[in-house]
């Protein structure tokens, strides 16, 4: 049997082999149904331009998040062991303390944020070292196993543009650089319309992960955590930043009265939890802080029914057009919110709107 027909045209007649025009539509078909049937996210950023939902799915950056936190904390665990840091400054923080950067903040910013990138390509991420120039490719594949603890999470798409990331690749540098590791956490944040959704923090030395998506489900650890008993206090305790206790101090006592007891401690990660572990009343922080640092801590306080807001009791937004610096401060708190925020109104009023 012939694989060729034949045509007469203008008296011409003209042989059509069908063999290779069958392979090419059965090829063409293959590719369209493989890119129509993968896992959207999964695909690179070329994908994304042939998609016209433009979704992403919160379950996915729920799953990519933990593990960006993660395998960035083993980076972090790999320079700690080598002790190889290759310490450099940036410079002073707003307190006048030096702010250093090491190889683990690199290596950590690089796999985290690239591994991110590359599932999520239509998605804006930032980082907190996003002036480091990353020298070598590095992903990760989605595995849904790090839900093991809650196999009920949803499925919920947004759009993408709607999503912002926040990724702090070392939290506490200073007191990494000092092996003061309890902490020095890994932190990734999930915006949706500028407001903290999905929130992680992992710490690299003790192994444990804090996760909560809002409304939907949080780590067994996080739960746990949350489930200590409070302190058999009446005396508020207040934790702020080793960095500038002292300039908190006043205003803690104003606020809080004349008892208040501060609990000095280090990374906005660390201190969140101390809040969410019932080990303090409130976080408080009354100078610039960058969004890296709080947005996660946030997403989990609001999982837990707790607020964050600026002094001004004002929202701390997460947007992709938002600054990345928070320059209202900050107080952060499981229950009594509204009322410690109308004691900071009371006091401003009576120190001509002034916190120092």
């Amino acid at each position: 049997m012939s694989s060729a027909t034949s045509e007469k045209m203008n008296g011409r007649t003209i042989r059509i082999n069908r063999v290779p025009a069958t392979i090419t539509a059965i090829l063409l078909t293959i590719v369209l149904v493989y890119f129509l049937n993968f896992h959207k996210d999964e695909r690179p950023a070329i994908y994304g331009m042939l998609r016209s939902d433009n979704k992403v799915n919160l379950r996915k950056m729920l799953i990519a998040a933990i593990q960006a936190a993660q395998r960035g904390g083993l980076e972090v665990l790999d320079v700690a062991h080598t002790r190889q840091l290759k310490e450099r400054s940036k410079g002073k923080t707003a307190e006048g303390v030096n702010d250093p950067f090491t190889d683990a903040d690199g290596r950590s910013h690089c796999v985290m944020k690239q591994g991110l990138q590359r599932i999520f390509p239509r998605v804006r991420i930032f980082s907190e070292e996003d002036k480091e120039h990353c020298k070598d490719a590095h992903s990760f594949d989605l595995d849904p196993t790090v839900l093991h603890e809650t196999a009920s999470v949803p499925d919920v798409a947004v759009t993408a543009q709607d999503v912002t990331i926040w990724v702090d690749p070392l939290d506490a540098t200073k007191e990494f650089t000092e092996e003061l590791y309890e902490y020095v956490t890994t932190m990734v944040c999930v915006a949706v319309a500028g407001r903290p959704v999905i929130g992680v923090i992992h710490n690299p030395f003790s192994g444990q992960t804090a996760w909560a998506w809002v409304g939907h489900s949080m780590s067994e650890y996080l739960d746990e955590l949350h489930k200590q008993p409070r302190l058999n206090s009446e005396q508020p305790i207040i934790t702020v930043s080793r960095s500038h206790a002292a300039a908190v101090k006043e205003v803690a006592r104003n606020v809080f009265g004349e008892n208040v007891s501060l609990l000095t401690a280090a990374g906005a990660g660390y201190k969140v939890l101390q809040v969410v572990a019932n080990n303090a009343t409130a976080y408080l922080h009354t100078s610039i802080i960058k969004k890296w640092d709080i947005c996660a801590g946030e997403a989990i306080l609001r999982a837990l029914g707790g607020a964050m807001s600026t002094l001004d009791d004002e929202p701390i937004n997460y947007g992709p057009h938002d600054s990345p610096v928070n320059s209202g401060g900050l107080l952060a708190s499981l229950d009594q919110h509204e009322e410690y925020m109308e004691r900071f109104a009371k006091y401003r009023s009576t120190h001509n709107g002034k916190l120092r």
